[in-house]
This record gives C-alpha cells, structure tokens and sequence, in this order.
C-alpha cells in the first residue's frame, strides 16, 4: 500500500498501511499508534487544521461531522488527547540541545581490531578487496593488539562495559593471537574496573570444537557469515580456488548456534543483484534452524554487476513485505526467529543518545589496523585521508576526529524530514562518504531500504503487542 508521510511544521508524523494494520508514528516522541479506519483517515485533517492555526474546539466543529456522528467526534478526540499528551505532533525536544551535546566528552567504547589482513576466501564483494584492505597481507602482533586493549580502556572515561569485535580479513587465520589479547583484556579488567565483550566475526571455514569452545566461553557474540541458498552464498563467497564453501560452514554454524542455545549469536549474509529474492535466503537461513538472522543489502559502486540499482528498489522493498509476512505466520506457529533489521524497542523508542550521537564512528567506535594505525570505522580502513592516529600516539587528526562527531541527523539535509531519522541515527558514514562525497551526505537507496525495514519493524512490534493484549 502507499506511504503517506506528511509533516506538520517542526512536528511530524509518519502515516502508513502495512499487512492491514493502520499506523501511525509520532516520529519525535517514538510513539505508535494502531488506528481504525475513521481515525486514520481524520488524521491528515487534524494535520492540515493544526498547520492552518486551528484550537481544538474548531477542529472538532469543522471536521466533527453532525450532532448524530458520534464516531466520528469520538475519534477526534482520541486524536487530539494524543496531541494534548505529548504523544502525536510532538515537538523535537533536542535539536535546540545538539550544540550543547557536542561539547561531550568523547569516550571510546567499541574497537574493531583487525587481527588479520588476509583472509582464505575470494568473496566477490568484499569492501576490504578480499581481505587486504587494498595493501600488503598483514597479521597483528600481539604487542599491538595488546596496545590497542590498553588504548580502549585509556580513552573509555567511566565506561565499564567495552566492545572489541576480532575482524579481518579472517580473524581465524591468526587464532592464537585472538586467543592471547582475550586473556590480556581479562587479565587487565579487575585492575581498571572494566568489562570486556569480546565478539568473532568469521567466514566460518576455519572453525573447529576447540575455537567454539573458547568461543563459548570468552565471546559475548558471534557473527557468522553466510549468504543464504547454496548457490547464493557460493556464487559470491568461494574459496580462492573457486570451489565451495557453503557445504563446509553449515554444520559448522549450526553446531555453533546450537552451543549456545540459539542466542548471543547471528549469521549475516549480504544480498547483491544477483538475488533480488533475498527473503527466500532469510528463510532458507530460518530452514536450517537458525534463529538469529541478518541479511543485508551490498553497497557497492554502481559500476559492479552486483551492485543494487534505483530501479531494483521496488522489488526490494517487496521483499521485506514478504518476510514480515512469513515472520508473522511462523511467530503464530511458534517458529518464530528474529530478523536483525526488523528489531526495535517500541516500548523506550529511540534513545535519546542515539538520536543525537549517531554510529558514533571515529569516536566512541574505532578500528585498528595490523599496524596499530586508527581508523573511525572498518570501511574506512586503508583510505589515507581518514587515517586518525595510531594506539601509540593517540588521535592526531583531531579536526577530521571533530568532523565525525559533530555528525547526526541533524547536520545531514536528507534527514531532517525522515520519518526514520531517529532509528538509524543517520545511518552509515562510510557509506555517505562513498556516494556523496561527505559524510553528512546520504547513500539514497540505503535510505529507502532503511525507511521500509523501520515500518515492517514498526508492524511486527506492534503486531505482536495486540497479539498479546488479546491474549491476557
């Protein structure tokens, strides 16, 4: 069905229809609401009677209908209660607070280390230009892990809990030395009254009983990359010899997932051109007892014979109708699993944090190279011109650090009238660099695939919460 937003001065409302469910979402409060038809249709009314100056005893008597229309003067006034409690048409409280909010403090929390600049496949989208970053093979010592470790808990404030994501490349190729920062991070936690949560992300090849089960025990998450159907996944992540690799990683994954009773986990894969019909990957995913799922569009350069185009939009966005819709059939089913993109808090809405700091790349999240060199993000890694220091002397490109933390959705143009600016913060960097040169630019069709997740995962939620008012 179509979406119909619409905005009211500095206010806005998103309206729409999703899998017979009436929505409608007050963007700045976070609120949702489940309409009937009378109150969905007095809605863009009320909106264009509250842009016109009107109070709400003009409203009721211009679009209340007769003496006999009850409903009708019922519903208005649900409309406007919502209004009057803060909960429809709200106000942005915060944009008026983003200067004040950049004065923070910056705090490292997140460091992706790149324990290895090589990796075993020759996956035709790999951003990292098959592990290497375009450069030499590299692995990371442990000194330099070891000095990254300690630059994390130096520049992490009174931040206990800290994420370090092991990356590649194939992290798994340099296993030992995965295995001796992990117990350099414990050694180092008590000392400083930190916490570290450890994640692997891996191509799965290399995997064995004895790694899960250090995994088990050290690693707060796993992600696990895999495309889909067999011929998916094997037309875009083959061996260097081009043979399979999806027969290999699937028992592999499945053990895994099952080890840890099907959570702290995701196997992520990435859809390309090459199938528009990714939903049937989800679900082949969801088929082989996966519960934890995250398949996500490839970015690439138009160029690429892989690469998602303006016109593929359509299709796409169909796609994500059709997995809501099979999502919904087997939560009833009691087969439910939970799909990354389609999982929001409805009940706290966006955090305030988030709303205002966005991925927080360059600042609370880094990447460190086999070098020791920083980075604001993984995708950035290997380009010059965003190089920000290294774990030795710090951040010394403090004016292009300054330049990733003064970025939210509100110094990006194409944000400030979406709807789904609050959830996905802005979105990626990296990925607006890219494609508009800046990173307060915007990757469009990224933006309208993120718009389309926000409303499944809006319905799904929201869904879910009128199935379980009905049932108590």
């Amino acid at each position: 069905m179509p979406v119909i937003p619409f905005s009211f001065c500095a206010d806005m409302v998103h309206r729409y229809q999703s899998h017979g469910f009436n929505i409608a979402l007050d963007v700045n409060s976070g609120s949702v609401h489940m309409l009937d038809e009378l109150a969905y249709s007095l809605l863009p009314q009320v909106e264009e009677a509250l842009a016109a100056g009107k109070n709400d005893e003009e409203i009721v008597r211009e679009l209340g209908g007769g003496l006999a229309d009850v409903a009708r003067k019922e519903a208005l006034a649900e409309l406007l209660e919502l209004k009057n409690s803060g909960r429809l048409f709200s106000r942005d409280e915060y944009e008026e607070s983003i200067e004040a909010f950049q004065d923070r403090e910056i705090v490292v929390k997140a460091m992706c280390l790149h324990i290895a600049h090589a990796c075993n496949l020759a996956c035709k989208y790999c951003f990292a230009g098959e592990g290497e970053y375009f450069g030499p093979c590299a692995m990371m010592s442990a000194e330099v892990g070891k000095q990254a470790l300690d630059y994390l808990v130096a520049h992490s404030g009174s931040r206990r809990n800290l994420e370090v994501d092991f990356f590649g490349g194939e992290p798994l190729m340099h296993w030992d030395v995965v295995k001796e920062l992990v117990e350099y991070g414990r050694s180092i936690e008590k000392e400083h009254d930190k916490n570290f949560r450890f994640t692997l992300t891996t191509n799965g090849t290399l995997l064995n009983e004895e790694i899960m089960e250090f995994a088990d025990r050290e690693m707060s998450n796993l992600v696990l990359s895999i495309d889909g159907r067999k011929e998916v996944h094997d037309r875009m992540r083959p061996y260097r010899n081009g043979k399979s690799s999806y027969d290999g990683i699937v028992p592999l994954y499945q053990r895994a997932a099952e080890r840890r009773g099907q959570m702290n986990y995701y196997v992520r894969g990435t859809y390309t051109r090459y199938n528009t019909d990714f939903a049937a990957d989800v679900l082949h995913l969801a088929d082989l007892g996966f519960q934890q799922i995250s398949v996500e569009p490839v970015v690439a350069s138009p160029e690429e014979d892989y690469a998602l185009r303006k016109e593929d939009i359509p299709v796409l966005l169909e796609q994500y109708d059709i997995l809501a819709d099979e999502m919904l059939k087997r939560r009833k089913e009691g087969r439910g699993f939970n799909f990354f993109h389609f999982m929001i808090d409805l009940e706290c809405g966006p955090c305030v944090y988030k709303r205002l700091s966005g991925c927080g790349a360059g600042c609370e999240y880094v990447s460190v190279t086999p070098w020791g060199d920083i980075y604001p993000c993984h995708q950035f890694v290997g380009q010059e011109e965003f190089k920000l220091g290294s774990v030795r002397e710090g951040i010394l490109n403090t004016d292009l650090q300054r330049r990733f933390h003064n970025c939210n959705v509100y110094s990006r143009p194409a944000c400030r009238d979406c709807f789904a600016k609050f959830y996905c913060s802005g979105g990626c960097m990296a990925n607006a660099q890219h494609f508009s040169g800046d990173i307060n630019g915007n990757y469009e069709i990224g933006c309208e695939l993120q718009r389309k997740r926000v409303e499944c995962a809006i319905m799904l939620k929201a869904a879910e919460a009128m199935e379980e008012e009905e049932e108590s």
